[in-house]
């Protein structure tokens, strides 16, 4: 076994980008690859090439209809795929697919024992429906990685926990009557932000109700705010003993993002991290794998992301 802690690395995710004028831009991945490599983490971890994921694994989370839809969209390279936030273009395809491609690679390393825990920069993609596009997301890697653990993995109890400044929608919708799925997220109130959803009330569906947990903050939260609402987020999943923990932590919701409005800093960020692993091994297993997400202030993204890998360490 290598390292404890892998990272997904590779150029190509920098081509899930929206162009250099949209908040989705391709530097992303280099304002993280900076710091990451400037705090001498890629020292420290075991880096993994990502891959692209085949049609077939895209099908476990999306409609056919939908991945074709994408497919001939990314051809032409023209128009939006959906009310005007994810705009086609060429290539958009492969590109989507490297990311969850990047993501199946990551959980197979820690399945497979070859790490214990892991984080994709470029990844998180948790708007995206099973049979739509949504805020700049293409393709639900979340949703995929779940839906493989379950069939290939055999896992019954999967938790998501999302601390992006917007809610997961793609995935919370997605699995809201699914009792296998523990949902804990973290988001500006819906009220104040896109995409509007995630108030405190929707708990799940059915069979499931009482597995989602959803805690709205108000604009201006920051740090204490997070500090004061984390514990409830634990204590959930303690209560369901997971036996793989997804932390989608998407740096949208630090101080100084350009659209959103929640005043955390990476020490929360840091903490989402280090109290998940201390989890994952109370259970025995230490599985935990974190995706980059939203955030769309190029050092805070750097900062965020940076501070979850040294506390997956």
């Amino acid at each position: 076994m290598g390292a404890a802690v892998a990272v997904v690395l590779g150029e190509r995710l920098a081509r899930y980008s929206f162009g250099d004028t949209h908040p989705f831009g391709s530097d992303r991945y280099t304002a993280f690859l900076r710091e990451f490599e400037g705090r001498a983490l890629d020292e420290r971890v075991q880096l993994i090439e990502p891959r692209t994921a085949s049609y077939e694994e895209l099908l476990s989370f999306h409609t056919p209809a939908y991945v074709d839809f994408v497919r001939e969209r990314s051809s032409s390279g023209q128009g939006y795929l959906d009310a005007g936030d994810t705009p086609a273009f060429r290539g958009m395809y492969e590109a989507a697919a490297y990311v969850v491609g990047a993501t199946l690679n990551a959980v197979d390393a820690i399945m497979e024992g070859r790490c214990r825990r892991a984080f994709v920069p470029i990844a998180g993609l948790h708007h995206a429906g099973r049979d739509h596009a949504a805020g700049f997301c293409v393709f639900n890697d979340c949703g995929v990685a779940i839906e493989l653990l379950r069939r290939r993995a055999g896992l019954r109890r999967i938790a998501y926990v999302d601390i992006d400044a917007h809610h997961g929608d793609g995935v919370y919708y997605a699995f809201e009557d699914d009792a296998e799925v523990i949902i804990a997220d973290i988001h500006e109130d819906g009220r104040f932000l896109y995409p509007g959803t995630g108030m405190v009330q929707e708990t799940g569906r059915g069979a499931a109700a009482g597995t989602k947990l959803n805690l709205p903050l108000p604009p201006g939260a920051g740090d204490s705010a997070f500090a004061e609402v984390w514990p409830q987020v634990t204590a959930h999943l303690g209560r369901f003993e997971p036996q793989f923990l997804l932390l989608q932590c998407g740096a949208d919701s630090l101080e100084g993002d350009p659209i959103t409005h929640l005043r955390l800093s990476a020490a929360s960020h840091g903490r989402a991290a280090r109290e998940l692993c201390e989890l994952a091994e109370r259970l025995g297993h230490g599985r935990v794998l974190a995706l980059g997400g939203g955030g769309y202030n190029r050092s805070n993204l750097a900062q965020a992301w940076s501070a979850v890998v040294e506390n997956l360490l």
